[in-house]
């Protein structure tokens, strides 16, 4: 009666600890306190088949396989052996026993034990064998049926939790391989330059491939360009990129921790993603995800190229609605003509939303796109019908402030400041976090044109100030 109430405490902590959100490392050391307290098992390790590897990786060591552990070894012979069986088998001191043991099995295993003894459990999931439970025991003086009966219980707990915490897992890294690809092909609905747009999907498939370093390179007669991040001093990856044709889907290095998967549109290399790790070797499944990302990143830099040679003469920024670049440079310098011949005044302010990559990062780039968008509204609102409001890149915005002194300036954009601090930014509609509502700040720098200046100059005068208001404290104007 006592050994029974033991029995049913120790299944129902089992199942108690096995119910809450898995972490591998924590449930293994649940799992391992358990079976020491109510099994007398001094060590308890839990090992998973990977169909990428044909072979077992330590479920608590984050998959990593453990190459010096010679018991893993054995264990996956004895894996094989037990798929057989239909995990209607287990293996004591490397000897294979049925689950339902008769008396003469018990008097066999109790002759064969040994001061340290290796009991195996398989782990089944609809009738296969998915993993292996592996007790390494020393205290116990008899074995029974009765305790072999509550170990393989145990071990049926066991695997059903850990092949729910699988599943999800997977489904999870599959909602978030789709979530990329459709984030990547996205980017060109209000971005074409490529400037923007390539750090844009190297963060995507950076967050995706989370146990490899991402690296964009652009073909340019012949040479491939680093564009995204701003180095890479790995050689055996530009080793590997002068190897790539045409023909070429995919490279993978001799130690299968760089993978070089090239962007090719109509025959023609217009890049390549690198993909490089010192540790982690790329799996098959991981190959299969960055030959599609890659395509993917290939179509949406085709297409902004085509955009962009489309909209070279157009006056609006798509997603902002102010004047965009290329019209920013002309009405800056019409207006600096103007200041000049009629000797008035011209003050210009630069604008940068305060660590915008945090938003991006954190709420992803829909909601960034949602912020840009309300910004640009108060901007529009807030100046007079003549100055010229334009979107210079990314979160930058330049405003012309024709017929205007600094001191005028300098009012203008300690209010706009101020409105946009006190804004709620609404990315209900954008967010991945469940966040309606955000607050932001801007860093804003105001110079004013003198007759000395060109235009080169003016930029570069009110860029300066933006930089002061940076990088002393930000959600401050700066005149220069």
């Amino acid at each position: 009666m006592k050994e029974n109430k033991r029995n049913i405490e120790f299944i129902n902590k089992l199942s108690d600890s096995l119910s809450g959100k898995i972490s591998p490392l924590n449930t293994v050391n649940d799992i391992n306190k358990l079976f020491k307290q109510y099994i007398n098992a001094d060590y308890t390790d839990i090992v998973i088949w990977d169909n990428n590897n044909l072979q077992l990786k330590n479920f608590a060591a984050d998959w990593k396989v453990s190459e010096e552990n010679t018991g893993l070894k054995e264990a996956n012979y004895i894996y094989t052996s037990l798929c057989f069986s239909s995990g209607n088998k287990f293996f004591f001191n490397g000897e294979e026993f049925n689950c339902e043991l008769q008396k003469e099995d018990i008097n066999f295993i109790n002759s064969i034990k040994e001061n340290k003894n290796i009991i195996i459990l398989p782990m089944v999931s609809n009738s296969e064998v998915f993993g292996l439970i592996r007790l390494t025991m020393t205290k116990t003086n008899e074995y029974s049926t009765d305790l072999f009966k509550i170990m393989n219980i145990a071990a049926r707990f066991i695997s059903g939790s850990l092949m729910n915490y699988i599943l999800n897992e997977q489904m999870e890294v599959t909602l978030n391989f789709y979530k990329a690809m459709k984030d990547i092909a996205k980017i060109i609905e209000s971005q074409y330059e490529l400037s923007y747009i390539i750090p844009l999907i190297g963060e995507m498939i950076d967050r995706f491939m989370s146990s490899h370093l991402i690296y964009i390179f652009i073909n340019k007669d012949n040479r491939y360009q680093l564009v995204w991040p701003n180095a890479c001093k790995d050689e055996h990856i530009y080793e590997m990129l002068n190897k790539v044709n045409n023909k070429t889907e995919y490279l993978i290095s001799d130690n299968s921790k760089i993978g070089i998967f090239p962007i090719i549109h109509e025959e023609n290399i217009i890049g390549a993603i690198a993909a490089y790790s010192n540790i982690e070797k790329l799996l098959q499944k991981d190959i299969d995800y960055l030959v599609q990302l890659t395509r993917q990143s290939g179509m949406t830099i085709q297409r902004a190229n085509v955009y962009a040679e489309v909209l070279k003469y157009a006056t609006m920024d798509a997603l902002t609605g102010l004047n965009n670049r290329r019209q920013f440079e002309l009405r800056l310098n019409q207006e600096v003509s103007n200041s000049r011949r009629n000797k008035t005044s011209l003050c210009c302010m630069m604008i940068d939303v305060d660590y915008f990559k945090n938003v991006n990062d954190t709420y992803g780039h829909a909601a960034g796109d949602c912020v840009l968008k309300q910004v640009s509204g108060i901007i529009k609102s807030e100046i007079r019908e003549y100055d010229i409001a334009c979107r210079y890149g990314g979160e930058e915005f330049f405003i012309i402030l024709p017929q205007t002194n600094l001191k005028e300036a300098s009012f203008v954009a300690q209010r706009l400041r101020k409105v946009i601090e006190e804004a709620k930014m609404d990315i209900k509609d954008a967010s991945t976090e469940n966040v309606n509502f955000l607050k932001v700040t801007v860093s804003i720098g105001v110079c004013a044109f003198t007759p000395e200046m060109n235009t080169e100059k003016l930029v570069q005068e009110t860029d300066k100030a933006l930089y002061e208001a940076k990088t002393t404290g930000r959600n401050r104007v700066i005149v220069n």
